[in-house]
């Protein structure tokens, strides 16, 4: 069974320690308009994403989840490499229902709050990073959607309205302070998840693990390694079967599984940000031989190598437009 993240004291404690460590960075890149009754396709992103849903409502849907109701202030964590979508209840009597996404990736800065009307959907989009103790990708180890209603927190409150003003009525260093401000509420996000006990944070639990810890970190900084779970227990000066224990007890899962993921996000990321063939970037995540890569990738995001580093490529060349 998983580790039970029941927060006494002493658990209250151990992960202020965590959070004190954690480099949380945001970076919005879309404002998502849907106006009437329509469905906006997001693709995968090489990156986790962070949804902030300012008016409407709707759902998001990702393809082995349940889908995730949203409306003025949820908050909605897509992990890396996830197909999603955002779907608008608004009212399919409008005479166009039109989807703006604002060409996704970038939409225009709204000119008004006044335009945020309840059958507008309209969301605050943003790539999330967080790293701990130097690695920069633990954010990787969020394998579920995360969603919270942070707008029921009154201490979030005056957060949130800061952001809708940022948005709304755009100015001199507005971007900086958008990012500051998602920076709280994925915080906020997190502490409320953990407090909740969400399976999708056991990977906060193996923080506190040195072990776990150490093996997690390992991945994290070379996916590409010929990791063993015999090798990562004795980095960790353990016997395999005992660290196997450990690991499944903090992070849910056995390590190989988590391994597989880490190479398949790392993949995503060096086809997106760089020019490195395909057999290169296999070689880069373990892999042996392009055409083992190429299943295993388009296996976990139902896209070859090739059209993924296409669809990124064209995302990011209609954000530079911007």
């Amino acid at each position: 069974m998983p580790l039970r993240l029941h927060l006494g004291y002493e658990d209250t404690m151990k992960f202020d320690h965590i959070f004190d460590e954690l480099e949380i960075t945001t970076d919005p890149f879309a404002l998502c308009e849907l106006r009437g009754e329509c469905n906006l396709g997001l693709g995968r992103d090489a990156s986790a994403t962070l949804h902030y849903i300012l008016s409407g409502e709707g759902e998001i849907t990702l393809r082995t989840f349940t889908p995730m109701r949203v409306s003025r202030g949820s908050l909605v964590l897509v992990p890396a490499l996830q197909s999603h979508s955002l779907h608008s209840f608004g009212s399919p009597g409008d005479p166009v229902p039109q989807c703006k996404p604002a060409a996704i990736n970038l939409a225009r800065l709204m000119a008004g709050s006044d335009q945020m009307d309840d059958g507008q959907l309209t969301a605050l989009c943003s790539h999330v990073g967080v790293g701990l103790r130097g690695v920069a990708d633990i954010i990787d180890l969020i394998r579920e959607p995360l969603i919270e209603d942070v707008s029921a927190s009154s201490r979030m409150q005056p957060a949130l309205q800061a952001l809708l003003v940022e948005v709304s009525d755009p100015g001199l260093g507005s971007r900086a302070m958008i990012r500051a401000l998602l920076m709280q509420c994925m915080i906020e996000m997190l502490r409320k998840r953990l407090g909740a006990e969400d399976s999708a944070l056991h990977w906060m639990a193996a923080l506190a693990d040195p072990s776990v810890w150490n093996a997690l970190r390992a991945m994290l900084d070379a996916p590409g390694d010929t990791h063993t779970v015999e090798s990562l227990a004795e980095s960790v000066g353990m016997s395999r079967s005992a660290f196997a224990r450990r690991f499944a007890d903090a992070y849910g899962s056995g390590p190989m599984d988590l391994l597989r993921d880490l190479r398949m996000r790392r993949a995503g990321t060096l086809l997106r940000d760089t020019d490195l063939p395909v057999k290169r970037v296999a070689e880069h995540v373990g892999f042996a031989s392009r055409s083992a890569f190429t299943r295993t990738f388009e296996t976990k995001t139902g896209q070859s190598p090739r059209a993924f580093r296409i669809a990124q490529q064209e995302r990011l060349s209609l954000t530079n437009q911007l």
